[in-house]
């Protein structure tokens, strides 16, 4: 018969008792038992006054600052919806600040639209993680719901790329994430700098950063005077780009001689499909793409709004260390938006400055 979670965390404080300060992955493999199930106890125990926790160990009350043995480095577990383009610039930002403070990185991916990503975080907690970063696979049509596994998590958690709504669950956990609403605000501006005084979205419907563009286009061309346009679907794979070119040149037709782009991919396809019908970037069309991962590449490039995809990636982890090293501590919960930017190139006319 297994036992009870009463006796496990018997068993816990006695070897806390024998051994001092012990990590949690120690004492799982002590007590032959799960990480994920030792970290639940731990956290239960660490609630109760009965053991202190930080650095990924715990130690009994009043027993002086709890220090994890240096011979083991923290782990964090880093969870993304997928890698390639956007988010290996995350990971690549987490991954280098981990290394500049002896940190290890493990990466587990639940793909767009796989609902799985609980039981990749189980995985990553069963492999000893000490904290976690996690981008959850919320979509425009339901974002939120049914997360509050996430907020109850035993491993201190950031969420990356993400923000709860105030009204959920995971509202009071630690987020970093681009200011979406702000990058489309900057690609606006431009476009209504160069004299455009309508311009046309053609976005995705399919993630929550496309939810985000969206929100910021509506919120963007009322803040500017824009005249807003109904935005044009590009939604993965159904989306037919044909037909999503043929919208965007009847919106010429109509006079408007400007289009925001969501991703950088859609936006060099679009540019190609146009210049069959007679349209050119940027002498019949200026054009903007949203991520700046391949806009650099177009012919012509294209001016790009760049969200710091590196720098969240990195102020994440840097802000799950200090979660990890004293997860009892006074700092508020942080919600941390940084701004992206743009970068000009000859897509709108004018001169490359990227």
């Amino acid at each position: 018969m297994s036992a009870t979670a009463e006796e496990r965390r018997a068993e816990i404080l006695e070897l806390v008792r024998e051994l001092g300060t012990v990590r949690v992955v120690d004492l799982a493999e002590r007590l032959g038992l799960a990480a994920v199930t030792v970290r639940r106890d731990v956290a239960a125990l660490g609630d109760s006054g009965q053991l202190r926790r930080s650095h990924g160990a715990v130690s009994l009350p009043g027993n002086g600052p709890v220090t994890a043995p240096r011979s083991h480095d923290r782990t964090v577990g880093m969870l993304v919806p997928t890698t390639g383009s956007y988010f290996d610039e995350v990971i690549d930002g987490a991954r280098s600040a981990a290394g500049a403070v002896g940190a290890r990185l493990i990466l587990g991916i639940a793909p767009y639209g796989s609902l799985d990503d609980r039981a990749h975080v189980e995985q990553l907690l069963e492999s000893g993680v000490d904290g976690l970063l996690i981008t959850p696979n919320w979509t425009p049509d339901g974002p939120v719901g049914g997360s509050a596994w996430i907020r109850d998590l035993p491993a201190p958690t950031v969420l990356v790329e993400r923000r709860a709504p105030a009204d959920s669950a995971c509202a009071e956990l630690d987020s970093v994430s681009s200011d979406h609403h702000h990058g489309v605000l900057l690609a606006l501006r431009h476009l209504s700098e160069l004299g455009h005084r309508s311009v046309m979205l053609a976005a995705r419907t399919d993630t929550w950063t496309a939810l985000q563009v969206r929100a910021g286009y509506a919120e963007g061309a009322r803040l500017l005077g824009l005249e807003p346009r109904p935005p044009i679907d590009l939604a993965h794979p159904e989306a037919d780009t044909e037909a999503v070119a043929a919208r965007i040149a009847e919106g010429v037709a109509d006079g408007v001689r400007a289009v925001l782009v969501h991703t950088d991919q859609d936006a060099i396809q679009l540019a190609s499909m146009l210049r069959a019908r007679g349209l050119r970037v940027p002498d019949d069309l200026a054009m903007v793409s949203y991520d700046d991962v391949f806009a650099a590449l177009a012919a012509p490039p294209l001016t790009a709004v760049a969200p710091p995809k590196r720098a969240v990636g990195a102020v994440a982890l840097e802000l799950l260390l200090r979660r990890i090293d004293d997860d009892r501590s006074e700092l508020p919960v942080q919600h941390v938006e940084l701004l992206p930017k743009l970068k000009i190139r000859t897509s709108c006319g004018g001169t490359d400055h990227s």
